[in-house]
């Protein structure tokens, strides 16, 4: 089927109209490039009428504007942010494809882990995949600035983020698959550059798109031909994934049954976690540094009588707003403080059942089950994060409050200094 005769299906022309609307839109010409920016599509007509004018792709901003064609090079951000009115997460795996599946599978789990479920999937169209959350899917505000204002940064921290929390399960999966060789066989770099200090590093040769992200970024319109394997950019259902074979995406047997980044299957505000953890680990990706002590020893588990306020307030059980903030919060601070998996669990549950309404177990244990297999400790949020102690009321500061920056260090330093008290 040639593109033209593709590009008349009207099946096709309402899945890609649709999913313009109040984008910006690029129209690639094969060899000839893009047409002009910025560019609309508002009629199913237009697509098969532009395909006979040599159209081989279309290509969707993620960022939703009031008026498209109002944009134009060299826009500051400030202008920009005016005119946008919303933007999708979009993450691009480019990989061989045995190894984009595998970790688009996993990045999936991990949004799901973060209470995601409205996920848009589609194939790229070559090797890779597009995974899709709808901005809807996003709080209004973030740390008090309007969320449709942290393009692209917080669109880069999100993917990020994802990437580093499924980095180590990901090379588990594929050396469980491949052997070295097989793998510098199917990428086509030798041992040296995808093997380091004796670990597999996946995102050698898996990209996952993060710095590139910028204001008017583009991605490939679901139904939209690729012109490098003349397949389909086919959305697909999450749970068909494991299944799907690229013969699918043959414009002669494509059939038009997904949708993509639709937003009337969006949850408002299912994606609250992810961007509120995404910007947590963000400020504190680097690892928990251990505080100096004296007669501290790092193993030496905290007092609970040298807990701060917020954490005692949290472990008296939480009403329904801010349970799952508060579970990151004590999975955090019980892992800096010394104690052990198993007493972390103990005290979770012993918490989980104070609430006013109980978290699911499935969730309590996932969450469980991933935080205490994390090698590195990560501190939990600062006190003067916004969107966790002052705003879910846990914070009732004392006269130590003033000297600290983070619960944990509340508690190493009054423990250090009851404990020089005592001595003296």
């Amino acid at each position: 089927m040639d593109a033209i005769a593709y590009y008349s299906r009207k099946d096709v022309q309402k899945q890609i109209i649709k999913t313009a609307r109040n984008r910006e839109v690029a129209i690639l010409f094969g060899e000839h490039g893009f047409g002009k920016r910025p560019d609309i599509l508002q009629y199913e007509n237009d697509i098969g009428e532009l395909a006979s004018q040599g159209a081989s792709s279309f290509h969707l901003s993620e960022e939703h504007w009031s008026n498209p064609l109002s944009l134009e090079t060299g826009l500051n951000k400030s202008r920009l942010d005016n005119f946008r009115i919303g933007w999708d997460l979009v993450l691009d795996v480019d990989a061989k494809f045995e190894f984009s599946k595998l970790t688009t599978k996993l990045l999936i789990e991990a949004l799901k882990f973060h209470d995601v479920n409205n996920i848009s999937l589609k194939f790229s169209g070559n090797k890779g995949w597009h995974i899709g959350v709808p901005f809807s899917s996003f709080p209004n505000v973030i740390n008090g600035v309007e969320t449709k204002k942290l393009f692209p940064d917080a669109a880069r921290i999100m993917a990020a983020y994802l990437s580093d929390m499924i980095k180590d399960h990901l090379s588990a999966v594929i050396l469980e698959k491949y052997r070295i060789k097989d793998i510098a066989q199917l990428t086509g770099k030798k041992a040296i550059e995808f093997v380091k200090d004796d670990k597999l590093d996946p995102f050698s040769f898996i990209d996952i798109d993060t710095l590139l992200i910028s204001s008017r970024h583009l991605f490939r319109a679901p139904y939209s031909l690729n012109e490098k394997s003349g397949l389909v950019s086919l959305p697909i259902k999450v749970k068909d994934l494991d299944d799907f074979f690229k013969e699918e995406a043959l414009p002669e047997k494509v059939v038009v049954k997904e949708s993509f980044l639709d937003e009337d299957y969006a949850i408002k505000g299912e994606a609250n976690n992810l961007i509120i953890q995404a910007y947590d680990w963000f400020h504190k990706k680097k690892p928990l540094i251990e505080i100096k002590r004296k007669e501290f020893d790092s193993d030496i588990k905290v007092s609970e009588e040298n807990f701060p306020p917020c954490v005692k307030n949290i472990l008296n059980g939480v009403k329904e707003d801010g349970r799952k903030r508060a579970l990151f919060i004590l999975l955090n601070f019980f892992k800096c403080s010394g104690y052990s998996d198993e007493e972390i669990k103990k005290r979770i549950n012993e918490w989980n059942a104070k609430n006013n309404n109980s978290l699911k177990e499935g969730y309590v244990l996932s969450q469980l089950n991933w935080h205490l297999r994390q090698k590195e400790k990560v501190l939990p949020p600062n006190c003067d994060n916004a969107n966790y102690y002052k705003s879910l009321m846990f914070c009732f500061p004392d006269n130590w409050c003033s000297k600290i920056k983070n619960p944990v260090n509340y508690a190493i330093r009054k423990g250090l200094v009851l404990e020089r008290n005592k001595k003296k």
